[in-house]
């Protein structure tokens, strides 16, 4: 069963104790430091509003900057020689990517094309003090670590997206993952709390809006899924499921 857990939580405001390196993050107490407030906290930092379809950041470019992501969804991808661009994870709130150099030393790694799913609010801080926090203080590699699996995880899940050769299938995962990740639930059912363009979504699961209208349609015709203003709500997660699986 899909989780109904929503998409935008709201950060709490409990003030942290500050950490070597770090600038301190409201007052002390002795709650621990969140990875919101480690990266806010560093030196360089700086909070950045990217709007949707805009590129975050290009494969190759530098890698100077770690990135975690405060309010929408960031899609990841590559692209191969072929031409094709094939979605590798849909980051939601909380995800922290651009981290690579971090473990590889190295200042040209961006492996992927980063762009802003939806408008996305970030909060961005230099590469080198990420890496003189961790230095100066175990708990905030911890923290990154902890971060970056849930990454890996999200990648893994949308590989596992992508196997699915027909496409009604595909589309189908595509939804539950989104209802997991970004669902809030209601009285009809699960609201994707983002607002997904028929081409949005084509992009991301690598077909053609003209199909995923057609897609789209049947479900609605089926009674399994209802759009309204670009929002869509699936009604019984467990029954869209069992209908293509």
């Amino acid at each position: 069963m899909v989780g109904a857990t929503r998409g935008f939580s709201r950060y709490s405001n409990t003030p942290s104790g500050g950490l070597p390196g770090v600038a301190s993050v409201g007052n002390p107490g002795p709650a621990s430091p969140t990875l919101l407030e480690v990266i806010r906290g560093l030196a360089g930092s700086s909070v950045e509003t990217i709007e949707r379809g805009k590129t975050i950041f290009f494969p190759g470019d530098p890698a100077e900057r770690v990135y975690l992501l405060r309010r929408g969804a960031v899609r990841l991808s590559r692209v191969y020689e072929s031409g094709e661009e094939i979605t590798v994870a849909l980051l939601r709130e909380n995800s922290l990517f651009g981290v690579l150099s971090l473990l590889t030393g190295q200042r040209s790694d961006r492996f992927y094309h980063a762009i802003a799913f939806t408008r996305v609010e970030m909060v961005t801080a230099p590469a080198t003090s990420v890496r003189r926090a961790i230095e100066q203080d175990a708990s905030v590699g911890l923290l990154l670590l902890q971060g970056l699996s849930s990454r890996i995880l999200q990648t893994e899940t949308m590989i596992e997206t992508l196997t699915h050769r027909d496409m009604s299938s595909r589309l189908v995962s595509f939804l539950l993952v989104l209802c997991r990740d970004f669902g809030v639930p209601g009285n009809e059912g699960i609201t994707i709390d983002l607002r997904l363009s028929h081409q949005a979504i084509a992009e991301a699961i690598g077909s053609t809006r003209v199909t995923i209208t057609r897609l789209l349609g049947d479900l609605r015709n089926d009674g399994l899924v209802q759009i309204d203003r670009k929002k869509i709500t699936v009604f019984d997660p467990i029954a869209l499921a069992k209908r293509f699986s």
